[in-house]
């Protein structure tokens, strides 16, 4: 498989993801909102919608291969902001901590793929 096929292919599989979740969150808002609350996230409800549209349309941009460098730099900047905010490892405890801890990481494999889709 060209080297071009394989590049797109891994935007669509990358960027599909986001927007896939992107969607979830819109169809599953208010319970949603409510857990961004109860983690004292400051205006859950317009950093839902907006973290949401972001999602949505950076990986489908990213996914159909318009802008990818700018699409990828806003889903970057989005899972870093989500990870450092929301999924806080280094503050929980034991069993919860090792889940954090894997969201965390897998996240960062994540930004490391949302890095080489951009430079495609």
């Amino acid at each position: 498989m060209p080297d071009q096929m394989i590049q797109a292919l891994g935007a669509l599989l990358i960027g599909g993801v986001f927007v896939f979740a992107g969607i979830e969150h819109f169809v599953k808002f208010a319970a949603m909102r409510d857990y961004l609350a109860a983690r004292k996230f400051p205006a859950p409800a317009l950093m839902l919608a907006a973290g949401s549209a972001v999602e949505v349309a950076a990986g489908l941009l990213l996914a159909i291969g318009i802008a990818r460098p700018i699409a990828a730099g806003a889903l970057v900047i989005f899972t870093l902001t989500t990870n450092l905010v929301l999924l806080r490892f280094w503050a929980s405890e034991e069993p919860e901590r090792q889940v954090l801890r894997n969201a965390f990481l897998i996240n960062i494999a994540v930004i490391g793929g949302l890095l080489l889709a951009g430079t495609v």
